[in-house]
């Protein structure tokens, strides 16, 4: 399968396609019921929320919906068109935002972000520098909630995350990572998404 390392510009031409031929297996069309059962036990603090990656957005609309200020941020410009339609018609505002997240820096730092399916579409070789940009854009103390996905097998997008190289990646000195997840929940595409709630030292 084909796998990006290249700039910004190659990159969003890859996800651009993918959308434009509807290839989205991650796509779940509603809500995770990860961020559901996040929201209900009142896990996400009051504040600025990201989802980076957001794709058709399906949780930035949702975040909005119960007041959080919300912003999305996807590679392409298609199913952020299509998320601020559906937004617009359900009278609800977020910020939505087409950048590189490799390249891209908020005007302020975020009580929470929901990394969903970003990190498992990135190619490994940038893990390193997403990880670190997920740090920066936190205030002290904020929470990143996470969904590890299981593939069990090489290649991707999605590429596996197993939870001992997570805990690798997002280390001690930087974070602190729960012993037990919060959940596992099944995709629709036959994968095992495995959540945790870490904090920004």
């Amino acid at each position: 399968m084909h796998t990006n390392h290249g700039d910004s510009g190659e990159r969003r031409r890859d996800w651009e396609q993918r959308y434009t031929e509807q290839r989205t297996g991650w796509d779940r069309g509603a809500v995770s019921p990860s961020l559901q059962r996040w929201l209900d036990a009142g896990a996400l603090p009051r504040g600025r929320v990201l989802v980076p990656g957001c794709g058709h957005g399906y949780e930035v609309e949702e975040l909005a919906q119960r007041g959080f200020a919300v912003t999305g941020i996807d590679i392409t410009p298609v199913p952020l068109q299509r998320l601020g339609q559906r937004l617009r018609d359900r009278g609800l505002d977020a910020e939505l935002v087409e950048a590189d997240l490799l390249h891209w820096q908020p005007t302020g730092p975020f009580a929470a972000i929901y990394e969903q399916t970003c990190l498992c579409a990135l190619d490994p070789v940038h893990r390193e520098a997403y990880a670190q940009r997920l740090h920066a854009w936190l205030a002290p103390g904020g929470k990143l909630f996470a969904l590890f996905m299981q593939t069990g097998r090489d290649g991707g997008p999605p590429f596996d995350c197993p939870v001992d190289v997570m805990r690798a990646l997002f280390d001690a000195q930087h974070w602190r990572f729960p012993a037990e997840a919060d959940f596992e929940v099944a995709h629709p595409a036959g994968l095992r998404e495995i959540g945790f709630v870490l904090e920004r030292r």
